[in-house]
This record gives C-alpha cells, sequence and structure tokens, in this order.
C-alpha cells in the first residue's frame, strides 16, 4: 500500500500566470494574484511638479480678466448715474473696435484680408441687429424693480466669472486648436443677460444700443484680443495685464474706497495667495498607480 502511494505522487500545481483574456485558471481564484503584483506599482508618477512664480505667472490672465469685468461695471455704473452720456459711449465703443482690429493686425501672422473682411462683416449684422432690438431691450424689465435687477446683474456676472475660460476666448482666433467648450458658452450667455438688464434700465433707445454695443464688444472680443497677445509674447501680455490692473485700481478708487479694498484684496488673492495654496498642497498629493489601472490609449483617436 505505501509502495503505491509513493510510485503515484500527486500531479504538481500548474504556474499561474497573468493573462487578460482566458478565463479562470484551475486551481486559482479569479482574483488571485502572486508576488509579482505590486512590484508594478508607481507612486505619484503623472504628479506635476510645479514652480511658484511660474504658477503666478498664470494667474495673471485670471486677475485681467477680473479688472476687465470690474471695468465694464464702472461704466454701467457711470451710465446709469449719467455721468456717461449716449455720445460718450458711442465714441467709446468705436475706439474700443478700433483698437481690437488693431491689436489683431498686429499680432496675428495668421489674419489675411478675407478673415478681416468677414469680421467686419459680421461685425455691420451685429450691430444693425443691435440698433434694431434695442427698444425692445429697454422695455424688457420695466415691471422690475431696481433692486431685482442689480441681485440678477451680480448674480449673473458671478457665474459668467466662474465659468469663463481663461485660457482662450469664446471667439475662435485664427491658428487655434481647439473650439471653445459648452460652459465658456454658458458663461457668455449669462454675461448677456447680465447687460441687457442693465441696459433695460436707460432712457433711452440710443443709450440702450450703446451699452449693449459696449457690453458685448467686451465679452465677445476682449478675451480673443488678450489671447492674441498673449500668443504673441507674453512678457506684452504681462506689461498689459499689470497696467490693466493699475488703471482699473484707481478708476475704483475714485468711485468707493472700499471697493478698492475689495478689488485689490481679490486680486492679491488670486494672484500670490492661490498659487501658494497650490504649490503647498502639492506636498501632500498622492496618487498610485499600478496593473490595476484601465489601460490608456497612446494615440488620439481621432487620428
Amino acid at each position: 500500500m505505501d509502495n503505491s502511494i509513493a510510485e503515484n505522487p500527486s500531479p504538481t500545481r500548474a504556474k499561474w500566470r497573468k493573462v487578460a483574456y482566458g478565463g479562470m485558471q484551475p486551481g486559482f481564484d479569479d482574483n488571485h494574484t502572486d508576488e509579482s503584483f505590486l512590484e508594478g506599482m508607481v507612486m505619484n508618477a503623472n504628479v506635476v511638479k510645479r514652480d511658484m512664480l511660474k504658477v503666478m505667472q498664470d494667474s495673471v490672465s485670471i486677475s485681467q480678466y477680473l479688472c476687465i469685468v470690474a471695468l465694464v461695471g464702472l461704466v454701467w455704473t457711470y451710465t446709469l448715474r449719467s455721468t456717461l452720456d449716449e455720445t460718450s459711449l458711442l465714441y467709446l465703443d468705436l475706439t474700443l473696435l478700433g483698437s481690437g482690429f488693431l491689436v489683431l493686425l498686429l499680432t496675428e501672422e495668421m489674419l489675411s484680408l478675407n478673415l478681416l473682411l468677414h469680421y467686419l462683416l459680421n461685425i455691420s449684422f451685429f450691430t444693425t441687429g443691435l440698433y434694431v432690438l434695442a427698444p425692445i431691450y429697454q422695455t424688457l424689465t420695466r415691471s422690475m424693480s431696481s433692486d431685482s435687477i442689480w441681485a440678477v446683474t451680480v448674480s449673473l456676472l458671478i457665474l459668467h466669472l466662474f465659468l469663463h475660460d481663461y485660457s482662450g476666448s469664446t471667439v475662435r482666433a485664427p491658428g487655434a486648436l481647439k473650439n471653445p467648450n459648452l460652459t465658456s458658452f454658458i458663461s457668455l450667455n449669462a454675461s448677456v443677460v447680465a447687460s441687457v438688464f442693465i441696459a433695460s434700465r436707460l432712457p433711452s433707445r440710443l443709450h440702450v444700443f450703446a451699452i449693449m454695443l459696449f457690453s458685448l464688444q467686451v465679452f465677445l472680443f476682449a478675451p480673443l484680443v488678450t489671447y492674441c497677445i498673449k500668443k504673441y509674447s507674453f512678457h506684452l501680455h504681462l506689461c498689459f495685464s499689470f497696467s490693466l490692473m493699475a488703471v482699473t485700481l484707481a478708476f475704483v478708487y475714485t468711485l468707493h474706497q472700499l471697493l478698492f479694498v475689495l478689488l485689490l484684496g481679490l486680486l492679491v488673492f488670486v494672484t500670490v495667495v492661490c498659487p501658494y495654496w497650490l504649490i503647498r498642497m502639492q506636498e501632500y498629493k498622492f496618487e498610485i498607480n499600478g496593473p490595476w489601472d484601465e489601460a490608456k490609449l497612446c494615440f488620439d483617436i481621432t487620428d
């Protein structure tokens, strides 16, 4: 009996193999792993090491656009106070339009004559439509109180700032590789509705047309102009941004000192405090990658 057992030993157990498709292997559970499972574990492989100065420079774009929206709010306030009349607003509109086209001509190498004529044609249609719709905008919120108008306008501007694409433009720039995303269009619509609410409190059709043209020029084309400046020269972008901050703070100071302190604190918070927080939070980031992760394509699926 003992001799027969010794002569017929039990068959050796099959070695476990790491296979993606092939079903369960005999003698092993479906979730079985061997000692080599953790050898492919990598920690913090995709964590980007950020530089404080670089992050602060990138945050300048946010501070720049905050100043642009603050200047729009200043123009709205002075218009509602009758400090700015419709003639001054129209001159301001023409100045902004001419300055924007001049910047595009100087900074865009891919701006052809056909594209420039296309922009001018769209602006002419856009301006004509605004002038035709001005009487409707003027009476749109006649039954609403001014407090409600201001509350809704401020809420829409906050939504606009929260969803705005600070890395690009809603109007696609010449040579841009990506199209605007959905949130940038929602942000633009919020700013347009806020402009309509403000325009509806003005006394004349020309006032409404001038303030709507100003607001839409800024919200539509200012991101395009600043994007072209940044792409042309980053140093020029920084100089323009800090000059815009100084001008905005000066105008806000003449309006109200408390608003000046709030805006200055917001700019410091965005440009200095937030980058510092981001750098400090990188120390506590812990990411684990290994063979359990989903496979990722190493090529663009659209190619």
